[in-house]
């Protein structure tokens, strides 16, 4: 099959063709590995980002049996399997932040963390949005970054997750509140 037929086609339609022959699954590939790539490498680094992407490619494809359709898109099966991935980066990721705060370096940096700061709000809060996604707990990072560098909707994120979609909201809710004080208290000092 093309990439070009394999978009044309809906997810039920892949995975029974993948199901079917095993050389299928490359249309999943052609059409999800931007997305995922793209939210693992501004999650983590490029190196790391790019390993994740490829291993959850790896991952799916010896997993594609278990594929549920009636729990939701490849794309958020997919988006699951690299945040499950990613867990042995998390506290490499808060780390990361934590040290970006301590040096100053946060308001040069371009690399992924600028995108996200980018995609969250104005460049000059840069700092207070690194502190504040340092000070997320590991559940309100995951559903901001794949929200904010994933592009997900909210149902999209609670089928990635696993969790209903009133908790992505609540998630996003207390994240937002967080950096709210956060932006406050930098306004208030500042």
């Amino acid at each position: 099959m093309t990439a070009d037929l394999g978009r044309q086609v809906g997810d039920a339609e892949l995975v029974a063709r993948f199901r079917r022959d095993p050389d299928e699954f490359t249309a999943v590939y052609d059409r999800y590995f931007p997305d995922v790539y793209r939210y693992a490498v501004g999650r983590l680094d490029v190196q790391a980002g790019e390993d994740i992407a490829a291993e959850t490619f790896c991952v799916a494809f010896a997993q594609r049996d278990r594929f549920d359709h009636q729990r939701g898109g490849l794309r958020p099966w997919l988006f699951g399997i690299a945040t499950n991935l990613m867990a042995r980066h998390r506290r490499k990721e808060a780390r990361h932040y934590k040290a970006l705060i301590r040096t100053g370096a946060a308001t040069s940096v371009e690399g992924h963390e600028s995108r996200v700061v980018t995609s969250l709000a104005a460049r000059r809060l840069q700092p207070q949005l690194l502190k504040a996604l340092a000070k997320l707990n590991q559940g309100e990072r995951d559903v901001v970054l794949l929200v904010a560098l994933g592009q997900l909707s909210h149902e999209e994120v609670a089928q990635t997750l696993g969790i209903a979609g009133g908790t992505v909201r609540s998630r996003l809710s207390r994240a937002r509140t967080k950096f709210q004080k956060m932006i406050d208290q930098e306004e208030f000092h500042g």
